[in-house]
């Protein structure tokens, strides 16, 4: 396995024509699909790819998202996504990223849980130990990181008293 950086950071990504809204900007669920296109690019460096599905019948899938839209992105504006890894046991990745326009700015950020799943149930699996040591790699390099600011957040109206 080759070296993963610390946070991971994707290729960079066109806004395309096609997710753009009657807003004039970025659909909201197209932050998703950056996020995600930026997440199987990792998943391919570390063996959890297409060929990992095909040829083990193991996979992950998404439980859980939170995503926080913090400036809007339009026609024609490129952007990487970083992918830290905040924790993990022999199930589940916690993961966060976000998304940057080329000029360096905060677009977006994803805070997410994913399951391995053997896929003849589909049921939720131990990573084999052959992926778990590439996780653990995955692990030492992030694990002195800073937590996102962000990251944890929870969802609600927030009252003065």
């Amino acid at each position: 396995m080759e070296p993963v950086a610390a946070p991971h950071m994707s290729s960079a990504y066109e806004i395309e024509k096609d997710w753009i809204d009657y807003n004039g900007h970025l659909n909201m669920a197209y932050y998703n699909v950056l996020f995600d296109r930026a997440t199987d690019e990792l998943w391919v460096k570390l063996g959890l790819g297409p060929e990992y599905a095909r040829t083990r019948r193991l996979t992950t899938y998404t439980a859980e998202i939170h995503v926080c839209y913090v400036r809007e992105l339009h026609l024609g504006d490129r952007v990487t996504a970083s992918w830290q890894l905040l924790d993990h046991d022999e199930k589940r990745l916690h993961a966060f990223q976000g998304l940057y326009h080329s000029d360096g700015w905060l677009a977006a950020t994803c805070e997410s849980i994913a399951l391995h799943v053997d896929m003849a149930g589909p049921k939720v699996a131990p990573f084999p130990p052959d992926v778990m040591e590439r996780v653990e790699k995955v692990w030492a390099a992030h694990a002195h990181l800073p937590r996102p600011e962000r990251a944890g957040r929870s969802i609600g109206i927030r009252r003065r008293s």
